[in-house]
């Protein structure tokens, strides 16, 4: 059964989503799961290096006390889940174009999933950059994704075509993320895992 996940790395909330379809795809041992990660950047314009937290949370929300009662709650959700967010750790909003790629790299070898989720610990958890190069090759190297294929896989062509996602999600209207393609169904938000669970069964009968 596949499963398309639009989602971006440095959207706390995939995160969320991400650690509840997991949980949801527990329940169906049996069952073979192709789960498709779909690039989506919340912030296309981001320039290469990105920017300094603080700047991007005076651009965003008009400064960081505007952000907070969003982002408290988003820790919240993420502590049921297990995760243990360091928000205050955060010194740079990246370009997520490169993490992107890392994580189109590990499909080959069937580890994308896994990457995913250290990308996302690595920002939420460690507060890294995950738009750095040499950070995302030191996750690469963890899954044995050998440095040189990393520096070359992340060339302009493959950038353009992360860049180029947009006009997909465009074309399913898709306005925010976790977006979850299941089967026939479409679901919106870090729903439950119990919800999702609900979908991919009423998909497999």
């Amino acid at each position: 059964m596949k499963i398309k996940v639009f989602a971006d790395t440095i959207c706390g909330w995939c995160f969320i989503g991400h650690s509840r379809l997991n949980k949801a795809l527990e329940k169906f041992k049996d069952v073979d799961f192709e789960i498709e990660h779909m690039p989506f950047q919340l912030n296309p314009d981001m320039p290469k290096d990105g920017i300094e937290r603080s700047k991007y949370l005076e651009i965003k929300f008009g400064g960081k006390k505007n952000a907070q009662p969003m982002y408290d709650r988003m820790t919240e959700e993420a502590k049921k889940e297990g995760l243990n967010f360091n928000l205050d750790d955060i010194k740079k909003t990246p370009n997520t174009a490169l993490s992107h790629l890392l994580i189109n790299l590990g499909e080959k070898e069937k580890k994308q999933n896994k990457i995913k989720e250290k990308i996302y610990q690595s920002y939420f958890v460690e507060g890294l950059d995950i738009g750095n190069k040499e950070i995302l090759i030191n996750i690469g190297r963890q899954f044995n994704i050998n440095e040189n294929i990393i520096n070359k896989f992340f060339n302009s062509e493959n950038i353009e075509k992360i860049n180029s996602y947009k006009l997909i999600a465009k074309q399913k209207n898709i306005k925010g993320v976790p977006f979850f393609e299941i089967g026939k169904d479409f679901i919106s938000g870090a729903q439950s895992s119990s919800n999702l669970a609900i979908t991919i069964k009423n998909n497999l009968n």
